[in-house]
């Protein structure tokens, strides 16, 4: 069967025909963002950043805009189709690996795992392999995730800080030897020129970034971007206003935290703690 010709020439990928799509039908109308926003009562900003793929709004939005727009229906199928596309994930997680690797310095938080750049090959196995991975992919995987520790290495490497939940100190391995090996490879990376290691303890309470682990990118144009991970997805974030609060957030994460010395001493005290018997 032949293949089927491409009759629009836009995109195929759901969540950028969706922005196409609006961005269109608005001006078509001969509509400004601030004008949408007014006719719709919602902030324009919220339209420009659905035009330009960077969120999808909430279906309230999309039938509102299916409604003035007179595509009963049409605006919330595409809409449907673009939150159910996962593909649209690897695309930011991909653009974010590209950003990285021109970033002057990185700030990082983890809440759960350690982050990947300083991952010890049994860390990433157990910690990929408990993401549902196994055989040739999860031997691909920690290929690609040691190959990436590569960035904080050589002199022009990016100034690096990682500022550590306890709750990642206190979730080992399964094997002790390689939660042992992983410990003091962080050690041994704390003490490297550019590479800052700091760790929140519990006792310092509530901190407003309980779920989320996240990476600052500091551009070498001046800007700043931030990509938020959980469990199930990741999202890169570009815009301005959001970055900033974000890294408020951060700032006051870094204000509770133990200062680099008192940290590696942690660390220090968490290796030489001896393992439970979990028969007793």
């Amino acid at each position: 069967m032949p293949q089927r010709r491409i009759i629009t020439g836009r995109s195929q990928e759901p969540r950028q025909r969706f922005a196409e799509e609006l961005r269109l039908l608005r001006t078509q109308r001969g509509d400004t963002l601030r004008k949408l926003g007014e006719r719709l009562g919602w902030d324009w900003s919220l339209f420009g950043k659905m035009e330009k793929g960077e969120t999808l709004g909430g279906p309230e939005v999309v039938q509102a805009l299916d409604h003035y727009y007179g595509t009963p229906g049409l605006l919330l199928a595409l809409w449907e189709l673009a939150a159910g596309d996962h593909t649209q994930f690897r695309e930011r997680y991909r653009r974010y690996m590209a950003l990285e690797a021109e970033a002057t310095s990185l700030w990082h938080f983890a809440v759960s795992v350690l982050p990947g750049l300083l991952q010890t090959p049994g860390y990433a196995a157990e910690v990929l392999a408990a993401g549902g991975l196994k055989g040739e992919e999860l031997t691909q995987q920690v290929d690609a995730r040691m190959s990436r520790r590569e960035l904080l290495e050589g002199d022009d490497a990016p100034a690096f800080r990682t500022i550590l939940s306890e709750a990642v100190l206190r979730t080992t391995l399964k094997d002790k030897g390689e939660w042992r090996a992983q410990l003091e490879h962080l050690l041994e990376m704390s003490q490297r020129p550019g590479v800052v290691l700091q760790v929140l303890p519990f006792s310092s309470g509530m901190y407003g970034l309980e779920s989320t682990d996240g990476m600052f990118l500091r551009l070498p144009e001046g800007r700043t971007v931030a990509y938020l991970e959980n469990g199930y997805r990741g999202e890169l974030v570009e815009e301005t206003g959001p970055v900033e609060r974000l890294q408020l957030k951060y700032d006051a994460v870094r204000d509770l935290a133990l200062l680099p010395a008192e940290s590696r001493n942690f660390v220090l005290s968490v290796l030489e703690e001896k393992p439970c018997d979990p028969s007793t």
